[in-house]
């Protein structure tokens, strides 16, 4: 057994005293790389790796940093073996990946504990709409098929609650304690249960429609909230909608992902609508009132005297609400006038006559 020094394991690492665990990790690792002996020859690299270990030792295990912590020293904290005289050149480090193992090591595990069940997976549906759904808002009932909760057994995968118990190999803690040679002697970690998958428990008799899994799969009617103003492409999260979890554990969610059929008529622009509607030549040079479509039905726009073709008027409120609650948008017309193919003989004195009366300006159709 062998006693740490009293030295500034902080400094030795190069963190602050407020530092969290994963810093203190990360900080050991990059130090334990950079002077572990099989890669740094230097002669001094023993001694410094040996330091840093120590001070990881200290500082990666919560109780025994709060002991250095409160009383400025480590005396009494030791290792379960000894590293004096070991020979580095002997020790694999295959099997370490980035030192995180190693690090895991002499600090008496990697803290994550019992690993428990898995929350189940997150399912993504493809929705299409229309537009006048966009507009106001509406529910859908869609099918999904996935992994659902077994009703026979609740999720727990058992025939009944009795038939669990806690599992012999680690005794419901869901983690078992191994031995491993180190730098620093033989040294125990601890890693989850193979024979509960890190679960802790096991099942004398599984749920016969399950077969222990607690989920079936089964295809589900789900009634989603599509609200007004949603935007094309959007992702909507139904909490708790996607798949089930393992014996019990949360539920994944349900993405829906909406997209929005072309319409006929309009084009989108944010809020705004957009369209185009023909007036005649008369309209555009006397003014009148014209029917035009919008997303709630039809409405009037009024069209002043001596409107020139490719004028775009807003007609306020007319477009789709903000999907934050902002308003409304606009519906933007751009007017096209409509030249006739056949006219009559008269028809073709009338425009002759006006077009000789406008001679110093420029011509009628705005050309």
């Amino acid at each position: 057994m062998i006693t740490l020094a009293a030295k500034d394991h902080y400094e030795t690492l190069g963190v602050p005293r407020d530092a969290t665990s994963e810093q203190i990790k990360s900080a050991y690792k990059k130090l334990a790389k950079k002077y572990h002996p099989d890669v740094n020859k230097a002669s001094d690299a023993t001694d410094k790796f040996k330091e840093i270990s120590e001070a990881a030792a200290v500082l990666g295990n919560d109780e025994k940093r709060a002991h250095y912590d409160h009383y400025g020293t480590s005396e009494g904290q030791q290792f379960s073996g000894g590293f004096e005289g070991f020979d580095f050149s002997n020790f694999d480090l295959s099997g370490l990946g980035d030192f995180g193992d190693l690090f895991d090591m002499f600090t008496g595990g990697s803290g994550r504990g019992r690993r428990g069940h898995r929350k189940g997976r997150d399912l993504l549906y493809d929705l299409d709409i229309d537009l006048e759904e966009v507009a106001k808002g509406t529910e859908k009932g869609i099918k999904v098929h996935k992994l659902a909760v077994c009703e026979d057994c609740d999720g727990t995968g058992a025939k009944d609650p009795s038939d669990i118990d806690s599992c012999p190999t680690c005794g419901g803690s869901g983690m078992v304690r191994i031995t491993r040679q180190t730098p620093f002697g033989y040294m125990q970690s601890t890693q989850p249960c193979q024979a509960c998958r890190g679960e802790g428990t096991r099942i004398k008799h599984p749920c016969k429609k399950c077969t222990g899994r607690g989920a079936v799969e089964q295809t589900t009617e789900i009634e989603v909230k599509i609200p007004s103003g949603v935007e094309d492409g959007m992702r909507l999260r139904v909490a708790g909608q996607g798949e089930a979890g393992g014996r019990g554990a949360p539920s994944g969610d349900l993405y829906v992902a909406v997209h929005v059929r072309d319409h006929d008529i309009f084009t989108r622009e944010g809020d705004d609508l957009k369209m185009e509607t023909e007036i005649t030549f008369g309209q555009a040079a006397l003014g009148d009132e014209v029917e035009v479509p919008t997303i709630e039905g039809n409405a009037t726009l009024r069209i002043p005297a001596g409107t020139q073709p490719g004028t775009v008027f807003a007609m306020r409120g007319h477009g789709l609400p903000n999907l934050r609650g902002h308003g409304t948008g606009a519906q933007m017309v751009t007017v096209k006038v409509k030249v006739p193919t056949h006219i009559s003989k008269r028809q073709e004195e009338l425009i002759r006559e006006l077009e000789g009366s406008q001679k110093h300006k420029k011509g009628w159709l705005g050309l």
